[in-house]
């Protein structure tokens, strides 16, 4: 890893014909920082997003992650290295409890060998010890028996936060984790982000600029499919660029 940068991208395009959702975005994210992406609707936010954890391939540029090309690895590839991802769309097991669903998830993190019906016993074990300590860590831990699909919106949005965590990751991708969360459940979600990025490089998708200009290190401003703006929040607040991109309705 290179000057503390986790994470970097060098020319990056994402063109569908001859429209380039990413638009050579040169990024980089630092190790033990929460780096917000804001933008417009059509900025080319989760399109970037995609890029980063596999769901697409780039047409042009690279991706580095810990100083190696990660460009053409897969999504699981990724996680096997230490990305996580939580969706903007809730992806739980609604029928399972929330100790099962964090424990599948910790059970994922083996990739192949989470199909391996032989295993020790002492790999469940080990499963459901994570699974278990996620819980505490989110204070869902009164909630191990009940389903999944009956917790409130933003408990479940925690949950899925809970299930990235299994995965032990170096970083952590969120994609709108505030999506539909009601008032009373947005201070949970901002102060678990900030408790995360004590221990975890954190990139974040987020719409709420009160959570973005009180919680990021670092913001970077996409608008039609470029950067706009980085910065640390006050100097973003403060430019004219953003304000316009806004108001002014660009894509």
């Amino acid at each position: 890893m290179s000057d503390g940068i986790l994470l970097e991208t060098r020319g990056l395009v994402l063109a569908y014909g001859g429209f380039r959702a990413v638009d050579g975005v040169d990024l980089k994210v630092r190790e033990g920082t929460i780096h917000s992406v804001i933008g417009p609707n059509g900025a080319g936010k989760t399109s970037l997003f995609h890029c980063l954890t596999g769901g697409r391939k780039p047409t042009e540029g690279a991706i580095l992650f810990n100083g190696a090309d990660i460009t053409r690895d897969s999504a699981h590839a990724r996680i096997d290295i230490g990305m996580a991802r939580s969706f903007q769309v809730t992806s739980l097991f609604q029928n399972l409890s929330v100790r099962e669903n964090l424990r599948l998830a910790a059970q994922g993190r083996d990739g192949d060998g989470a199909l391996v019906f032989w295993r020790s016993v002492f790999d469940g074990k080990a499963h459901l010890a994570q699974a278990d300590a996620v819980m505490e860590r989110l204070a869902l831990t009164a909630k191990a028996k009940i389903a999944a699909g009956d917790l409130s919106h933003g408990q479940q949005r925690v949950l899925e936060v809970g299930m990235a965590l299994c995965g032990r990751p170096r970083m952590l991708l969120l994609d709108e984790p505030t999506s539909g969360m009601g008032i009373d459940d947005i201070p949970i979600m901002t102060n678990l982000i900030s408790e995360l990025g004590k221990d975890h490089t954190v990139m974040l998708i987020e719409h709420n600029m009160g959570i973005v200009m009180s919680i990021s290190d670092t913001i970077t401003v996409m608008s039609r499919g470029q950067i706009l703006v980085e910065g640390k929040p006050d100097v973003v607040r403060a430019d004219e660029r953003v304000r316009t991109a806004y108001l002014g309705g660009a894509a």
